[in-house]
């Protein structure tokens, strides 16, 4: 299958030859670009949206409340314009920067989904919710022991070191607990656990033999290493206003750690503005030969060529480019020799949560604005099936003091008031779910053969959506987590189902799953496209599964895996 490109920028081919071209500056791009370079490759790394530079693109990391018009909100006009990305958590007028407005890049949703985007370089690693839990062996093989998916081509153990090595590199803060669960890693001090938390604790480990609360394993330089120090990067000020890019460098991102680190290789070359149209498959050669590129501002297309090629767009993009990736060979998308390209989409489950009041302890406080929340590790199907669903959930949880004054005799006026400002009132209680979903071949996207975007790339076309299997945690989740709090003393309990579409949970994952067999899988144990070996994916689109913990970790470790592997078969002259 041929198509003409217009090539209005025409330079020599070699000018455009690179080792790697990485497609994505995020936490995983961000990771592909560390390693390769380190290793000794020159790598291109493409990223769709604008350049942020760390500390100098940050305009809103120091700003007072005052200082914004709508004190974290948005003019009436924008949330009109804008009902999705205003739905996202963490978003509001100190970061809106970091988000793809809803009309800078449409997509069909057949069924609702919230796709939820940040196009800069550093991609959502500027915005992302900073947890870190490490898998367990009980997430790579639930699927295959319950019977509700295909079994991974990896196990634990596959991973562990990479987890390590991404782990002391980035900076985790945690406790070693010693939970088969949830594996322990390479940790700073974690930040503390308050006392209303620690009252929690202790009414779970008196009624419950397979409760565990811990403390927060997030990306927060509690006490930096000398490697973090390398980085040019200082401790987190606990200020929680991550989302508005770190001047401390005090959380992971690949603008502040990653990239810069690969940059002072002198062997990385990062080319904002670059909306990635396909790769390039070489008939001849058989594997791909390089990347079309559409200059996002001038829209001219240009050709970059590398020996490998590493996919890192975010799940759905990477979906996208690979379906748009059409020749001779692969017709309907590079790689899909099974047909399942796009399909298993899944996301993690958010819909519940429970909170109340808890009395007493109000001589007591905390250090400054704790950006982590304590983890109620998965008790769920673990060695056996002990629900009437598949799969497990972590449980978010926190107390925090209510920043309401109690009104006075008076009203809301008067000194009494005023005074009443500056004093914390009792204490709030919550917890959130974070719930595995099954993946099935019904939740897919797909490429529209109507509408295209404004680079005359094809929309993106979402069908995702809850099923049963989901409604079933959701429920269990409320009912264990009401009784929980309130075996604790928690008053006032209340359950919440949002019944949010997919998407807000911004955990976008498969569609390109890794497995065993080709005809039931795209990629192999190393992140390779079975059909063409040089083009890996190590983003949120190889999952397989799901499992319960945050996964954006898990993607860095897989990422530094397979960039090492690649590196090895060039050197091999296997690629």
């Amino acid at each position: 299958m041929s198509t003409n490109f217009a090539h209005t920028n025409p330079t020599a081919k070699a000018d455009h030859t690179f080792d790697a071209i990485v497609i994505g500056s995020g936490i995983s791009g961000g990771w592909a670009a560390k390693e390769l370079c380190e290793q000794g490759l020159k790598t291109l790394v493409l990223e769709r949206g604008r350049d942020v530079k760390h500390l100098k693109d940050y305009p809103t990391a120091t700003k007072a409340p005052w200082e914004f018009p709508y004190r974290g909100r948005m003019s009436e006009e924008f949330y009109k314009e804008n009902p999705l990305i205003t739905k996202a958590s963490g978003f509001g007028d100190d970061c809106d920067h970091f988000f793809v407005k809803d009309a800078d890049h449409p997509y069909v949703q057949e069924k609702p989904f919230d796709w939820i985007r940040g196009y800069q370089v550093g991609g959502k690693s500027l915005t992302w919710g900073r947890a870190t839990q490490r898998w367990s062996e009980f997430e790579f093989t639930a699927p295959k022991r319950f019977g509700y998916g295909i079994e991974w081509p990896i196990g634990y153990a596959d991973v562990a070191p990479w987890y390590s090595h991404v782990e002391k590199f980035i900076g985790i803060c945690g406790n070693k607990d010693g939970l088969e669960a949830m594996p322990d890693g390479e940790f700073l001090p974690p930040f503390d656990m308050n006392v209303p938390l620690q009252h929690i604790k202790q009414s779970l480990d008196k009624n419950y033999t397979d409760r565990h609360l811990v403390h927060a394993r997030w990306a927060h330089l509690t006490e930096p290493k000398q490697i973090h120090l390398d980085q040019g990067r200082g401790k987190c000020q606990a200020r929680n206003m991550c989302v508005r890019g770190c001047p401390f460098g005090g959380y992971f991102s690949s603008v502040s750690s990653t990239l810069p680190w690969a940059e002072k290789t002198g062997y990385l070359t990062i080319r904002p503005h670059s909306v990635v149209h396909s790769v390039i498959y070489d008939e001849k050669l058989g594997k791909a030969s390089g990347v079309r590129v559409i200059d996002a501002n001038t829209k001219e297309i240009t050709e970059f060529y590398a020996k490998v090629i590493f996919m890192n767009a975010s799940a759905l993009n990477t979906n996208l480019i690979l379906l748009n990736s059409k020749s001779e060979r692969f017709p309907n998308g590079l790689g899909n020799d099974s047909g399942l390209l796009g399909k298993y989409i899944a996301f993690h489950n958010y819909r519940a949560s429970v909170s109340g009041t808890l009395d007493g302890y109000t001589d007591d406080y905390y250090f400054g604005r704790n950006p982590t929340d304590l983890i109620l590790v998965n008790y769920r199907n673990l060695h056996k099936r002990d629900t009437d669903y598949f799969g497990g959930y972590t449980t978010f949880m926190n107390a925090y003091r209510d920043q309401h004054p109690t009104e006075t005799a008076e009203g809301q006026i008067g000194a009494a008031y005023k005074d009443s400002l500056s004093e914390p009132g009792g204490w709030h209680v919550f917890a959130y779910l974070q719930g595995e979903t099954v993946p099935v071949e019904t939740n897919h996207v797909r490429l529209s053969s109507t509408e295209k975007d404004q680079w005359g790339i094809p929309l993106l076309i979402t069908s995702v959506e809850y099923h049963e299997n989901e409604d079933k945690m959701t429920e269990d989740f409320l009912t264990q987590t009401a009784e929980m709090l309130e075996k604790a003393g928690v008053k006032n309990i209340k359950k919440h189902n949002n019944k949010q579409a997919p998407g807000l949970d911004i955990h976008e994952m498969g569609g390109v799953r890794m497995g065993k067999d080709p005809k039931t899988s795209l990629l192999n144990n190393w992140n390779q496209l079975h059909a063409c070996k040089n083009v890996f994916v190590t983003d949120g689109a190889c999952m397989t599964s799901t499992g319960n913990q945050s996964p954006s970790i898990l993607y860095m470790a897989l990422t530094a895996r397979a960039a090492t592997y690649a590196v090895n078969e060039i050197k091999k002259g296997n690629l």
